[in-house]
């Protein structure tokens, strides 16, 4: 029975999940759905639209809460609010909270507010009161002075004739330090609201000043009419931001996030991406070869005794739209390169009526101690072969299983439709951890409301 109850403990220690991956789907005016992909439940990897849809996915239940991480750098929170189905596909519909946003705090009704605290900006109060008691007997700003003593002649002395009032400042022109305890005193004249250029508190920057006899005109006319004579207000810009596509995670007990891309040293980088398209090269290579057809109807000419057979030479490709992305997924500083490019190729020698030739390629190699690298995955296919070979898009690097170390997500597009496919790296290739089933998935436009 200890035997039996070790290993049934030891059992429950090593099964993981619930753990579901999705991607999040984000559009410019900030609109946000969810692709269900894969949920982990029993350490086995299962189709997430699929799992337990009785009417709803699991993966799509209300309530659920998602964190969508960026190459393991988390950009904030999907929380499910309703599941939509259509094309044999389902999507997620809910609220977005992006990282670094919190929701509005509360303010309570019974909390009474402190009008003696002066910390914090200025606050408007009511002319009749002060937050401040004002002293009940508060001594005169100026103490008067004894009369002087009359002179013989009976008139006064020149020298002690009171002075004009205009001489004096007055406590309305010139202000005057209180010491009193009680706060300064209230004087009617300076809360005269009739004043048009007595100053008044507001939050946010000042509005510029104006005269009595111009009225202000507001912010909003001045920005709007500015807006609609410039160009770009009418024309839309070339390089709108389009749909982005984020991992996200959903986990109450996961491995906490931590980034997966790989920091390169000035000129790292390019000499990296130079044998990533020498490997490149080669694999489009011997796979051009494969793919061109055999021309046939000809009789075959005599030929000399055989010889050591002469593989055909094979024009160098040129690439363009070239994708180079850098990942240090087991945080052991060993990099693991993915490059996709377009690779072009001139004409056959045996079909030149075909013309040039267009390839898509997706390569995976890793990086050793010695930095020579060693492939783990090549894909190239071109539109004719999509049927046989699928296209691979790499989406990003998510922790798929909650170990702490990073997987690679991929797009796979076919004839059938688009899956998705979830890939360990190791030594020597990439493991399959999760292949979805083709299907036609709901990618809303950029604009999308809904």
């Amino acid at each position: 029975m200890a035997q039996i109850g070790n290993a049934q403990s030891a059992k429950k220690k090593t099964t993981k999940g619930p753990r579901a991956i999705g991607l999040l789907q984000l559009a410019p005016n900030g609109k946000a759905h969810l692709l269900p992909i894969a949920i982990l439940v029993d350490g086995k990897f299962y189709d997430a639209s699929a799992y337990k849809a009785d009417p709803v996915p699991m993966a799509l239940e209300s309530d659920v809460v998602y964190e969508a991480i960026r190459t393991g750098i988390s950009q904030g929170l999907f929380t499910v609010t309703a599941a939509l189905q259509g094309h044999n596909s389902w999507l997620g519909e809910g609220t977005w909270l992006p990282a670094g946003s919190a929701p509005a705090r509360k303010i309570r009704t019974d909390e009474k507010p402190n009008l003696d605290d002066d910390s914090g900006p200025p606050k408007l109060r009511k002319q009749g009161g002060s937050s401040r008691p004002s002293a009940p007997n508060t001594p005169p700003a100026t103490p008067p002075t004894a009369p002087p003593p009359p002179s013989p002649s009976g008139n006064p002395p020149a020298s002690t004739a009171p002075a004009p009032t205009s001489s004096a400042p007055s406590a309305k022109d010139s202000p005057q330090k209180d010491t009193s305890p009680g706060g300064p005193v209230q004087d009617s004249s300076a809360e005269d609201d009739s004043d048009p250029n007595r100053p008044k508190l507001r939050r946010g920057k000042s509005a510029p000043s104006t005269t009595a006899d111009e009225p202000a005109k507001p912010s909003t006319t001045a920005t709007a009419s500015k807006a609609a004579s410039s160009p770009k207000a009418t024309t839309p810009e070339k390089d709108a931001p389009a749909l982005q596509l984020i991992p996200a995670v959903s986990d109450a007990h996961g491995a906490d996030p931590r980034p997966y891309a790989f920091e390169m040293k000035p000129g790292e980088e390019e000499s990296y991406r130079k044998k990533m398209l020498v490997l490149a090269a080669s694999e489009v290579q011997t796979k051009a070869r494969q793919m061109t057809p055999v021309m046939t109807g000809t009789a075959p000419a005599k030929r000399a005794p055989a010889r050591t057979p002469v593989k055909p030479k094979t024009a160098s490709p040129t690439f363009d739209d070239v994708q180079f992305r850098a990942f240090d997924l087991w945080n052991t500083n060993e990099p693991v390169f993915v490059m996709s490019a377009q690779a072009h190729l001139p004409a056959a020698p045996a079909s030149p009526a075909s013309g040039p030739r267009t390839y898509t390629i997706t390569l995976v190699a890793r990086a050793d101690i010695y930095l020579e690298l060693h492939k783990l995955l090549a894909d190239v296919t071109d539109e004719q072969h999509l049927d046989e070979f699928p296209k691979l898009e790499l989406i990003d690097a998510v922790d798929a299983d909650g170990d702490g170390r990073g997987d690679l997500l991929f797009r796979e597009v076919s004839d059938a439709g688009t899956a998705w496919a979830i890939y360990r790296p190791t030594a020597d290739s990439l493991y399959p951890l999760f292949e979805g089933t083709p299907s036609k998935p709901v990618l809303l436009p950029p604009d999308a409301k809904h």
